[in-house]
């Protein structure tokens, strides 16, 4: 919000200096965001007199001057053309600095001499634009007088930053009404006199309002007979000062009123309404409507428009429409003045991408009971600088008027929550100085109606938070808050959380995090069962967008989008994870289960790009590595990988699901071609999922060590063929059922197909490693051993040893 010091001394009589108010403003809550000075160090800027003028001996289009500045005459060169001889004009004298950092010197212009600058309103900082230099007044001040004290233009700017729930301060009699109540100072509120005509308003205009939840109050004014003309110098200059374009006498009163009064007014050219009336209604689905800057829009059932008997007119709360702006040659005014519901108008607002100062002051809401007082303050205005005839009387449709409701508030609350110690009476007087009705019980019981204007007044909280601003912040005592220090130890869930995190991390993979909240589309491209309980997720009730309309069941689509957007931006080396809650929905219980799970991903090459590097890309072993790495260092014992029954997601054979006894903990696998397809993802994806709930239940906390033997071992090989279909890890079961503690360790060296070895098969390598913790083993004790295992493969396995 933008306000002069000036200005706002129109509402009080107050002594404080503009830096004094800028502090007792920001105190109030209404921060002094930048004060601007005009006129500040512009003393040099003077009022002068045009004595002589004559054509420029070596310039077709300057002009040499002889201006009296009331101590010396000097000789000026102008460019200008639209002032005389003997005109009061503005002179910058040497060593004056204009706006913009322009320093004015002596200087010699086509060979004649130049003592100074004879200055525009825009080369001032007055006004945007200019035509020409600035002619004053005859007798507008003496000459040699600053110009911006002649003109009282000397001010000082003030722009407030408002939190959004003061919308009464988006206005200057809002802000005036704050410094008021502090300074316990009277309010001079504007005055109007209204002289109406003899036609009643009933006879020239209509309105209906057919939506009064969203329009509760609508009221209007009829003015015949106005002359569209520029505004007046004082009203041309309220406008330049707070930031707003003069554009003509009565859309500029509408400006004024809503920024003095903070009530949004539209004036609308009469003869251009079809049957002189006003219908407030939604738009169609579909509708279109130009507005005044002339862009088409598209309307849909929840806009608010203002119409006439045959098409909208205006957006309502946002802007006018182009078919009813107010022309050189308009001369009846329909004046309108409203309340609309701020909920409409935000969504209207926002979703058009269209933010006037109109909809900011409706969006926050304004003050209903104003609505009248400031149609009437505008009507008076547009009268007097228009010369129309007002209407008798206005129409005003408000049929939901009712009382505000009185709050129960207790003094000594506020002492308490405040952490001070006002007096009762002291207490009251701020709520009567806020323009609260106070009223005392009996019992001694307050009761406290709030203005009609302080919207954002609800509760006695809110009454306390007023007591505490207009008593002063800087009056609260400091006090130091009374705390304990408490060093809770992590729990185990927590430390081995942090665990694998660092273990992820460590592995080369980078952490992201995604929303919970996703398509429901998304499970779909996973190619779920239909009947998978991840295919019910629970739906938000008031979602932003359908993208984001369920919450999630499992972390892989986001994973896989997140790969995908990062493909498109061409970083092809991945490996991400991501250790979050997803959301599954119970039978017969209110809240959904929410168990911690962590998803991996790698794609592109393993070692990434290099001269000294191979450049080969991650394979189902790379994934499977980090997943083994994982589950070594927590310690999660019986480990299997069970091929049958993959997640539909995977590829078939190229994925499998993690044991740990019998407990499935996880899976993993390249991802199936379809899915790729679905998430826009070009190279092979590698995926794991482990469940973190059964990490931790499965995860050992004391770690047994055995002292190594210091018995020498022994290695005995196996080559085999087996049928293709026969896992590997059938072969190491095998020979580990044999439950010799003299077997050490067993491990599949080598895999082969090709030359040698028949079609459905493949050749695999076991190399057994023996070794006993009490003496050395002999060798007719080892080829016992082994030979048993070696039967047990043929026997049960049906394996041919090679």
């Amino acid at each position: 919000m933008i306000v002069t010091y000036n200005w706002l001394k129109e509402f009080i009589d107050f002594d404080a200096t503009p830096e004094e108010l800028a502090d007792l403003l920001t105190m109030l809550g209404l921060e002094v965001e930048s004060m601007a000075k005009l006129g500040a160090g512009m003393d040099d800027v003077v009022v002068a007199l045009v004595e002589e003028k004559w054509q420029h001996p070596n310039a077709d289009k300057l002009s040499v001057c002889k201006v009296n500045n009331g101590k010396e005459v000097l000789d000026v060169v102008c460019g200008a053309q639209n002032f005389k001889q003997g005109d009061t004009v503005v002179l910058a004298q040497i060593g004056a600095v204009l706006p913009g950092d322009f320093k004015i010197k002596k200087s010699k212009i086509r060979g004649e001499e130049s003592c100074g600058m004879l200055c525009s309103e825009k080369e001032l900082g007055l006004v945007d634009e200019s035509a020409g230099i600035m002619v004053l007044p005859p007798a507008v001040a003496p000459i040699g007088t600053p110009v911006f004290s002649a003109l009282g233009r000397k001010d000082t700017i003030f722009e407030i930053g408002l939190t959004p729930n003061r919308s009464d301060c988006l206005s200057a009699i809002g802000i005036a009404r704050d410094i008021a109540a502090k300074l316990d100072l009277k309010l001079k509120h504007p005055q109007c006199t209204l002289v109406e005509g003899p036609d009643a308003v009933e006879s020239v205009i209509g309105v209906t309002v057919e939506n009064t939840d969203l329009c509760p109050r609508y009221a209007a004014r009829y003015i015949s007979g106005c002359t569209i003309a520029p505004s007046p110098g004082w009203l041309v200059k309220r406008l330049n000062d707070i930031g707003m374009r003069s554009i003509n006498n009565v859309v500029d009163v509408t400006n004024l009123i809503m920024m003095e009064l903070g009530q949004p007014l539209h004036a609308f050219d009469c003869d251009r309404l079809s049957e002189n009336r006003i219908v407030v209604r939604t738009a169609k689905d579909g509708e279109q409507f130009t507005t005044l800057d002339n862009q088409q829009r598209i309307l849909n059932s929840a806009d608010l428009v203002i119409c006439d008997a045959e098409r909208p007119v205006a957006l309502a709360g946002v802007m006018g429409g182009l078919n009813s702006e107010i022309e050189s040659t308009t001369t009846s005014i329909l004046l309108e003045s409203a309340f609309f519901k701020p909920a409409a108008i935000r969504k209207t607002s926002k979703r058009l991408g269209l933010h006037t100062e109109s909809s900011h002051r409706f969006e926050r809401g304004i003050d209903i009971e104003g609505v009248g007082c400031a149609l009437d303050r505008a009507a008076s205005l547009i009268v007097e600088l228009s010369g129309g005839v007002l209407a008798k009387g206005a129409i005003d449709v408000y049929p939901g008027k009712s009382d505000r409701a009185a709050i129960m508030f207790r003094p000594e609350k506020a002492n308490e929550l405040i952490g001070i110690d006002l007096e009762r009476d002291v207490i009251l007087d701020i709520l009567t100085r806020l323009e609260c009705r106070v009223s005392t019980s009996a019992d001694g019981s307050v009761s406290v109606v709030p203005p009609h204007y302080r919207i954002d007044v609800e509760r006695e909280i809110d009454l306390i938070e007023e007591i505490a601003r207009l008593n002063g912040y800087d009056k609260i005592t400091a006090t130091m808050p009374i705390a304990r220090v408490v060093s809770d130890r992590p729990t185990r869930h927590q430390e081995i959380e942090k665990r694998l995190r660092d273990l992820l991390v460590n592995s080369g993979m980078a952490e992201i995090i995604n929303f919970s909240f996703t398509s429901p589309d998304n499970i779909g491209k996973l190619l779920l069962n239909n009947d998978d309980p991840r295919r019910t997720a629970i739906k938000l009730a008031n979602p932003l967008v359908d993208e984001q309309s369920v919450m999630r069941t499992t972390l892989l689509p986001g994973l896989l989008e997140t790969i995908s957007r990062n493909m498109n931006f061409r970083s092809l080396d991945l490996k991400l994870f991501e250790m979050r809650r997803i959301y599954l929905p119970g039978e017969g219980e209110n809240m959904p289960r929410e168990p911690l799970c962590v998803v991996g991903a790698i794609t592109g090459s393993r070692d990434g790009d290099g001269w000294s590097r191979p450049n080969e890309p991650v394979d189902f072993f790379d994934a499977k590595g980090i997943v083994e790495t994982v589950l070594d260092v927590l310690d999660v014992g019986g480990l299997s990988w069970n091929t049958e029954n993959p997640e539909p997601y995977y590829h078939p054979g190229k994925s499998c699901q993690v044991f740990a006894g019998r407990e499935q903990i996880g899976s993993l696998g390249e991802l199936h071609p379809l899915v790729q397809k679905n998430f826009g993802i070009e190279k092979p994806v590698f995926c794991f999922e482990l469940n973190f709930d059964k990490l931790v239940k499965l995860s050992r906390s004391k770690k047994t060590i055995t002292a190594p033997s210091r018995f020498p071992d022994s290695s005995r090989d196996i080559a085999m063929l087996i049928p293709e279909d026969l896992s590997a890890v059938k072969i190491v079961e095998c020979v580990k059922a044999e439950k010799s503690k003299e077997i050490e360790h067993v491990q599949i060296f080598d895999v082969y197909r090709g030359k040698g070895v028949p079609e459905g098969y493949k050749s695999i390598a076991v190399r057994i490693r023996y070794r006993s913790f009490e003496r050395t083993l002999a060798e007719e004790e080892i080829s016992v051993l082994h030979k048993k295992i070696v039967a047990n493969l043929t026997n049960k396995l049906q394996v041919t040893v090679r």
